[in-house]
C-alpha cells in the first residue's frame, strides 16, 4: 500500500491541520517508509515464536492481602481539623 499526497491531505483535513506543500511531500515519504518497513516485518518467519505480552518475564510483586488490626478511631481522628460523631468532617463540595 502506498500513501499518496491525497491521503496526507485527507488526514490533515480530518485532523484540522494546515500543512504547507513541502510538509505534505515529507509526510507522505515518511509514512511510505514506515509502511515499507512494516511490509519487511510481515515476511519474518514467526512460526516457532511464542506470543508474548512483554519481552521480559515480569510479574506484579504484591504483598499478601491479610486482615490486620485497624487504627483505633480516636487515634485516627486525633489530628483531624474537624470531626463530628466519630467521622472526619469535610467542607461540602456538592450543592443540592
Amino acid at each position: 500500500m502506498k500513501i499518496t499526497r491525497k491521503d496526507v491531505e485527507n488526514v490533515a483535513l480530518l485532523s484540522r491541520l494546515e500543512l504547507p506543500e513541502e510538509e505534505m511531500e515529507m509526510y507522505s515519504g515518511q509514512l511510505n517508509a514506515i509502511l515499507e518497513y512494516a511490509d519487511v516485518l510481515t515476511k519474518l518467519d514467526t512460526d516457532n515464536i511464542q506470543p508474548t505480552a512483554h519481552v521480559l518475564p515480569l510479574k506484579n510483586v504484591l504483598r499478601a492481602d491479610e486482615v490486620k488490626e485497624s487504627l483505633p478511631r480516636d487515634l485516627a481522628l486525633s489530628n483531624a481539623p474537624e470531626e463530628e460523631d466519630g467521622y472526619f468532617k469535610v467542607p461540602k463540595v456538592v450543592e443540592g
